[in-house]
């Protein structure tokens, strides 16, 4: 029996997580699977007819559209693997201005201190910890969104106002601080959440 390669060395796929996310996501992302059919019957049409005007050797029409096509369908199968992979839940952020800040949850707004255990430098953030892929900034009070998700946020979340660990981040170990937390204030979220938008994710996945 020939032995795979692919199967030997390609990473295994990650472990089915829990993603928090704001009312109206799950319509997104199968908005977004039904844009991604339409698009790819469109060019199979375009295929179609390409095929029809002679020698395929030089028919560059029939080639692009065979190449839009298996781009389309590798979205298709990454946006399909995310949605099979994950369990999504909604979560309404109109809880977040008032929920207790005793240890620092999803919608709290924090202060953090990273100290680069290497190098002894410190950094100072504030974050509006939020749902799965927000990245906005707030520009009037400096407020970043940080996803739940993020190796930052994950090492964060559950500490209390004062606390303190060690992590190990992508950048390197860390001497974590927590500062302070509290309740964001509804102009801050009207400025901070954006529309929602379908997942960037990796289509070789």
């Amino acid at each position: 029996m020939s032995i795979n390669r692919k199967k030997i060395f390609r990473p295994p796929p990650p472990a089915p997580t829990t993603i928090y996310v704001r009312p109206g996501y799950n319509r997104v992302l199968a908005e977004e699977f039904e844009a991604l059919k339409v698009k790819r019957v469109a060019l199979v049409a375009d295929k179609v007819e390409a095929h029809s005007q002679g020698d395929l050797r030089e028919n560059f029409g029939f080639k692009a559209a065979k190449d839009a096509i298996r781009a389309v369908d590798r979205k298709m199968t990454a946006l399909d693997r995310f949605v099979a992979r994950n369990a999504f839940i909604e979560v309404d952020p109109a809880a977040w201005l008032t929920k207790p800040t005793d240890t620092l949850h999803l919608g709290h707004v924090t202060t953090l201190e990273k100290q680069d255990v290497a190098t002894k430098r410190k950094h100072r953030f504030t974050f509006l910890v939020t749902t799965y892929g927000e990245t906005a900034v707030d520009e009037e009070s400096g407020i970043e969104c940080l996803p739940h998700t993020s190796p930052l946020a994950t090492a964060a979340l559950g500490l209390a106002a004062g606390s303190e660990t060690h992590v190990k981040l992508p950048a390197g170990e860390s001497i974590l601080k927590v500062l302070s937390i509290r309740n964001p204030t509804q102009s801050e979220l009207d400025r901070l959440l954006m529309p929602i938008k379908p997942p960037e994710i990796d289509e070789e996945e």
